[in-house]
């Protein structure tokens, strides 16, 4: 394997098969939080819809 030059000039070691793994693994745990998030907050948004406008003209 022969080694990569950067966009400064400075010489980068390819990805092992690990490294590679670990990088694909951490974007889908991004992916699928964000993903869980969405699905919270669309929750959260229906069911204060749901709850009519009425939900904030009651007394404390």
């Amino acid at each position: 394997m022969t080694d990569r030059q950067t966009e400064d000039g400075q010489h980068q070691q390819p990805e092992t098969e690990g490294q590679v793994f670990r990088k694909n693994r951490r974007a889908r745990s991004i992916a699928l939080a964000l993903a869980l998030l969405g699905f919270a907050v669309i929750f959260y948004v229906l069911t204060i819809a749901k709850m009519g406008p009425g939900l904030f003209d009651r007394a404390l």
